[in-house]
């Protein structure tokens, strides 16, 4: 709806609690991932409710993809402020987080009563899924991300440099590179400026700018000079949510090198939960909950779980709400839209060898194994079933092999 001067109209504001049951009613049920996500919060927000027009929306998802973090949890973010200010911001991530988080966390408590996870079919099964949504993540990102041969090559450096550097040098390493190959050789262009309603002041724009680059370089400096786990905990996870671009699937490498390497969580357990976080609506980032929950060194528990959760989600919280007031200006420069090309292009090769390592590598021992993640990426690719039935029939198929042979 538009005023006579043809500028797109939004309705008045929304009460915190409103936003809050909105997003919690999402939360309940935006299963099949962030593009999935974005989909219903169009539904619900733009046809629906018309709390902001076509316009609107799509500036709003173009920021949230601009950004490091998970796609829809910024969007969700973003949407709150323009409908409540601060407070909605916290209430719609609140809403849209907590459904998915508290599941994962009882998965959590149930994979720890369980003890030696190594000889369970079922969960064998929700390895070899994970291997089918990762490889529908790395085809679809591709198939809009790598569109030509320049950005299909930094993907492919991006593929070789991840497993090369085996750390977070490496994964961090890629993306700067593509950011680097798209700012001086891919084409960017302009796109027409359409002004956002933002209600919180550039006060808080700025401080959230600040305490984001504050904690990104100051906790990995207090976690060494004190030798705290609490910091070096809270350090992983929020350095895993500011350094993830790409949207949830793009943070397994990051949070496997963070969690897994050190010991803190099984390999085993990782993708455990990794596959049960496929059968949760909700963003993909509440994994984080349930790696919280399992982890061998305190803190873990609920307490973990949220300790974790707060980390890293913490960075989409000053990513969202810090570029806010400056993102009309920011995106109109070609320069900047080249750089994202680059960026996007490398999490694809970032996928791409998570895809194999630990993935793969963990979950195909066999030729059944290889027949069932085939059937699922069909399930998936080609008849739209919902992931969270096919976690299920994964680990329902796994265990049925292992009780015939």
């Amino acid at each position: 709806m538009n005023d006579v001067s043809g500028a797109p109209k939004v309705t008045s504001p929304e009460s915190p609690w409103k936003v809050f049951l909105v997003f919690l009613r999402l939360g309940l049920t935006s299963f099949g991932g962030p593009v999935a996500h974005l989909g219903f919060f169009r539904t619900e927000f733009v046809e629906r409710r018309q709390w902001l027009p076509e316009e609107h929306y799509a500036d709003v998802v173009a920021l949230s993809q601009f950004l490091p973090g998970p796609a829809s949890s910024k969007v969700g973010i973003i949407i709150g402020v323009l409908r409540a200010g601060m407070p909605g911001a916290l209430a719609a991530w609140l809403g849209f987080t907590m459904p998915s988080a508290l599941a994962l966390i009882a998965f959590g408590y149930g994979v720890t009563a369980l003890g030696d996870l190594s000889g369970a079919a079922w969960l064998h099964g929700l390895k070899i899924v994970a291997v089918a949504v990762v490889a529908q993540a790395v085809w679809s990102m591709a198939r809009n991300l790598c569109p030509d041969r320049e950005r299909l090559t930094i993907a492919a450096a991006a593929t070789v440099l991840t497993p090369a550097v085996p750390s977070t040098v490496g994964q961090v390493g890629a993306i700067v590179l593509g950011a680097l190959v798209g700012w001086r050789f891919l084409p960017g262009e302009v796109v027409p400026l359409i002004p956002l309603p933002i209600r919180i002041s550039r006060l808080w724009s700025i401080g959230s700018v600040i305490l984001f680059f504050a904690l990104l370089l100051g906790l990995p400096l207090a976690a060494a000079s004190t030798g705290s786990h609490l910091l070096a905990v809270f350090d992983a996870f929020y350095r895993s949510g500011s350094l993830v671009f790409g949207g949830g699937h793009v943070v397994l490498p990051l949070l496997q090198a963070a969690t897994v390497q050190p010991g803190w969580v099984s390999n085993d357990a990782f993708l455990a939960g990794y596959g049960a976080a496929q059968a949760v609506p909700g963003p993909l980032f509440t994994f984080a909950a349930y790696l919280g929950t399992v982890m061998g060194p305190p803190p873990n528990g609920w307490a973990g779980g949220v300790f974790c959760l707060i980390g890293i989600f913490l960075p989409s919280f000053f990513l969202a709400v810090g570029p806010l007031p400056f993102w009309s200006w920011f995106r109109q420069h070609p320069r900047m839209r080249s750089v994202l090309k680059g960026v996007n292009a490398a999490v694809v090769g970032l996928l791409l060898a998570a895809l194999y390592n630990p993935v793969w590598t963990s979950a195909i021992h066999s030729p059944t194994d290889f027949a069932i993640a085939a059937v699922a990426l069909v399930l998936l690719v080609a008849w739209k079933v919902p992931p969270w039935l096919v976690v299920i029939l994964g680990a329902v198929a796994a265990a049925a092999v292992a009780v015939l042979r």
